[in-house]
């Protein structure tokens, strides 16, 4: 089983530490999940999951379970507590793990108790092949601080379940990435209530890259200041060197710089990552300038005699292409002022 959630807009500091006899607030994402705390509080689980939300497709949920929060971020980052939590509220050790999140909290009624649903979440994670990287019990989870059981799970995520708590955090390794998940379990303070379980499944997956485009002025000041700009609103599809539609945009703007400087030429040159052969990339990366000077030249006017068309293959990264978005980040356009 696994499950985690997305932070999509940055944690929200739980900066509500009442008494021990009061519920804490976990504010994280902009969700605020309210676990009761003491035996006088006496609000009733909820019998439904809430609307618009879903199991994640890598986890099964524990039967009788109903979801009372959910959250989802296509890309951000995660901070992942692999150490007791000390009194300043930061983990003795963490990691921070980007990619699609996913925040999933379940309502577990009883007689379900908090070992019986922590346990068959670990070893649902275990049989799937997940490595557990740290896990934790109660006071072994803090230093310091009210009641027995405090966590932050998510940096700044803290609840104050006096009848106990477990967390763990576990990742499996594979060909599209990593996949990182944290299980945090508590007892509710009203034993007949059951337990409260935080899922965090993240991802691994490569930023979107191109959403910033960048205009003629700024192209125009990154050749007046270094001599060469890099464009990224450029796509082909993979192996191939035809310019795709959804690059019009961005091929207007450097027309627009060619017209506002009339005496500016330029070499046009194509980058590729490393995947693949040197031989192959050298090819393929003239061949995509080649398509960008033809698109310059046939749909914007541009006088051919004004750009070289030009490759350099995998010869010059910017990131390492050991990482899917280094290599969305080496795979570009790069103007250079002749």
């Amino acid at each position: 089983m696994l499950a985690f959630e997305t932070q999509k807009s940055r944690l929200l500091n739980a900066t509500a530490r009442a008494s021990s006899s009061l519920h804490r607030i976990a504010a994280v994402l902009g969700f605020a999940l309210a676990a009761t705390l003491a035996p006088s509080a006496q609000a009733q689980p909820p019998k439904a999951d809430i609307p618009k939300s879903a199991d994640h497709p890598l986890v099964s949920r524990i039967p009788g379970s109903v979801i009372t929060d959910y959250a989802r971020a296509d890309f951000d980052d995660f901070q992942v507590p692999l150490g007791k939590l000390g009194s300043d509220g930061v983990p003795a050790k963490s990691e921070t793990v980007e990619g699609k999140i996913t925040r999933i909290v379940y309502a577990t009624p009883a007689p379900r108790t908090l070992l019986e649903v922590f346990k068959n979440f670990q070893d649902g994670l275990t049989a799937g092949g997940f490595k557990i990287l740290f896990s934790c019990v109660n006071e072994a989870c803090i230093s310091s601080g009210n009641g027995p059981t405090e966590l932050a799970s998510a940096g700044h995520e803290d609840w104050n379940w006096s009848k106990g708590q477990r967390f763990l955090a576990a990742r499996r390794s594979g060909p599209s990435g990593d996949v990182t998940v944290t299980v945090h379990v508590g007892q509710w303070a009203a034993l007949d209530h059951g337990t409260e379980t935080v899922l965090f499944v993240t991802e691994a997956k490569p930023m979107d890259t191109g959403l910033v485009k960048v205009d003629a002025k700024a192209l125009g000041a990154d050749l007046a200041l270094q001599g060469h700009a890099a464009v990224y609103g450029i796509y082909f599809d993979t192996a191939k060197a035809a310019v795709k539609p959804e690059s019009d945009s961005q091929l207007q703007q450097v027309a627009q710089l060619l017209k506002s400087q009339p005496a500016l030429q330029l070499l046009v040159v194509g980058h590729t990552d490393n995947v693949g052969g040197v031989t192959s990339n050298m090819q393929l990366s003239r061949a995509r300038a080649e398509a960008v000077v033809q698109a310059l030249v046939s749909r914007y006017g541009v006088a051919p005699t004004r750009l070289s068309a030009q490759g350099a293959g995998p010869l010059a990264p910017v990131a390492s292409n050991r990482s899917d978005d280094g290599r969305a980040r080496n795979r570009r356009v790069e103007l250079v002022e002749q």
